[in-house]
């Protein structure tokens, strides 16, 4: 499995339909917490998040009868607004399954497309299985949001543009759910400059991941509620990202609610930007374990925007 040939190949497909994302020197943080921080823009991508990338080069694999016959996926959101936006454009069907949980923003978002939805179970996991299920039984192809070496290829893509943006890296702060993203960009950079390190950011109530790697294997975990709801829910069985998590990533960084809560608030505050709870993970990473990192040219990946006007009311005015 040659994750770096992926990428580059990725890139040269999607790079016309995709934003080179900007790389944000933090003052604030760098200043801060004596350590050189840099944001990966991601909530400024096409779709609001990081995840057309993957989308897209997996809808650009298929062949021309795949695409008309139509395609199924399932989402906690924004692979599926990704897909929706990728459908719209190209103006072809599709069905996007969600867990009851997902995100009111995301699902308004997702509405404003057209695009046929259907939601089952709780889990993210849930959604998944029922959705490549029934793509199985129509004769349909499932795009995966994290399980599928097209879509891991194309998230990887943000760790080219990186590389372009900044020569001298020592650590890479991820956002982990399914792990498709993580993966690309350790299995770019791995097989780049082994001596970056790669750490993965998971949120206490949902680290299906972080331990699985501990257990040696993929767990059923259930997931509890949190603000990081694009990060939430279980993986796939047999899941690719398992063994390219276990073999580059680095380390992981758990956080609790009120330390992404915190994290979104910063960046509202001392970047006048809005991101959401995955958003926010690799901040919240950072400053949790922020004397690991001083010296260092830390690159924080902020993976999304949706975030709802309701959540952040709350998360503003709490304690």
């Amino acid at each position: 499995m040659n994750i770096r040939k992926e990428v580059v190949e990725a890139e040269r497909r999607i790079r016309n339909y995709i934003r080179e994302t900007p790389l944000e020197f933090s003052s604030y943080l760098s200043q801060k917490y004596n350590a050189n921080v840099y944001l990966k823009l991601e909530n400024f991508q096409i779709t609001g998040s990081f995840k057309i990338r993957g989308a897209i080069n997996k809808f650009l694999s298929l062949n021309e009868g795949e695409r008309e016959k139509g395609v199924i996926t399932a989402s906690s959101g924004n692979h599926g607004i990704a897909i929706a936006h990728v459908l719209k454009k190209f103006g072809c069907k599709g069905t996007i399954y969600l867990p009851q949980s997902a995100s009111p923003a995301k699902i308004e978002i997702l509405r404003s497309y057209g695009v046929n939805i259907e939601f089952y179970g709780n889990d993210c996991i849930e959604a998944e299985m029922t959705a490549k299920k029934i793509a199985k039984e129509k004769k349909l192809i499932y795009i995966s949001p994290y399980n599928d070496l097209k879509i891991i290829g194309g998230q990887g893509t943000i760790a080219v543009e990186i590389e372009r943006q900044l020569k001298d890296i020592d650590i890479i702060l991820v956002p982990v759910g399914g792990g498709g993203l993580i993966s690309g960009i350790a299995g770019y950079f791995k097989n780049v400059n082994s001596k970056i390190k790669i750490v993965g950011c998971q949120p206490r109530n949902s680290p299906i991941m972080y331990e699985s790697i501990k257990a040696g294997k993929i767990l059923a975990i259930e997931s509890k509620p949190t603000i990081s709801d694009g990060t939430a829910g279980g993986i796939e069985e047999g899941a690719i990202t398992f063994n390219i998590c276990k073999k580059y990533v680095d380390d992981y960084v758990i956080v609790e609610e009120e330390e992404i809560k915190e994290a979104i608030k910063l960046i509202l505050d001392k970047h006048s930007m809005l991101i959401e709870g995955a958003g926010a993970l690799s901040v919240a990473c950072f400053l949790k374990e922020r004397e690991k990192f001083v010296g260092k040219n830390v690159v924080l990946l902020i993976s999304g925007a949706r975030i709802s006007l309701e959540k952040i009311s709350e998360i503003i005015c709490s304690k």
